[in-house]
């Protein structure tokens, strides 16, 4: 009898832990909470900058030409509305002027609500354009340094704003070169690379141009 009782005692212990157990089971399951005894921290909700800038500041000003520049905005090309100093009947459609104009708006600080939007440029200076050199393309442009000594998201900044501009050689492309007697190549502004501006600026094929530098 004894033996029946210690016996009928650790089944009733047995059964009241495993019901216990299936309770707290089904409450957890039904919270879908997955149950721990570590205390986490999960920080911060991530902030996301906004990429856009109003339209008030541009439209305040009455002078100057309209421009629209590629500036980075979280890792990547946004499109940025402006206006240059000098009008736009100095320009007078020249696309080695349109896109001197477009590369100084490239090289100078973004303003304080661009800066507040997340906007900021890695096309830094001295750097001037100039035409193309005898035998380039007649729509080369040339800049005071070899593109591919620029750092790859400054190079895409200034394909996409010369491709999207009156500076572009047509379908969202730009031919550019260096000073040197290197020949000039078409680039092309994608969706991959205002994307991924860090990656390497597409080129669309050689372009024929005058000889070929003499090695060293």
């Amino acid at each position: 009898m004894r033996g029946l009782r210690r016996t009928g005692t650790r089944t009733g212990v047995r059964t009241g832990v495993l019901a216990a157990a299936v309770v707290v089971a089904a409450l957890a399951s039904g919270c879908g909470i997955r149950t721990t005894s570590v205390p986490v921290d999960a920080g911060p909700a991530p902030s996301r900058v906004p990429c856009s800038v109003s339209g008030d500041e541009v439209a305040t000003q009455t002078t100057g030409m309209p421009v629209q520049v590629f500036l980075v905005c979280g890792s990547q090309l946004e499109a940025v509305d402006r206006r240059s100093p000098l009008p736009e009947e100095k320009v007078g459609g020249d696309p080695v002027r349109t896109a001197s104009v477009l590369l100084a708006q490239l090289q100078s600080e973004p303003s304080d609500s661009e800066r507040e939007a997340g906007f900021s440029t890695a096309v830094k200076g001295p750097l001037v354009v100039t035409r193309g050199h005898k035998g380039d393309p007649s729509d080369t442009l040339r800049l005071s340094r070899q593109p591919e000594d620029l750092t790859p998201t400054a190079l895409a900044q200034i394909v996409c704003t010369f491709a999207r501009s009156a500076a572009g050689a047509g379908g969202d492309t730009v031919v550019l070169g260096g000073p040197g007697a290197y020949p000039p190549h078409r680039y092309r502004c994608t969706d991959e690379l205002r994307e991924r501006p860090e990656s390497v600026a597409p080129t669309v094929a050689p372009t024929v141009s005058g000889p070929e530098p003499s090695a060293s």
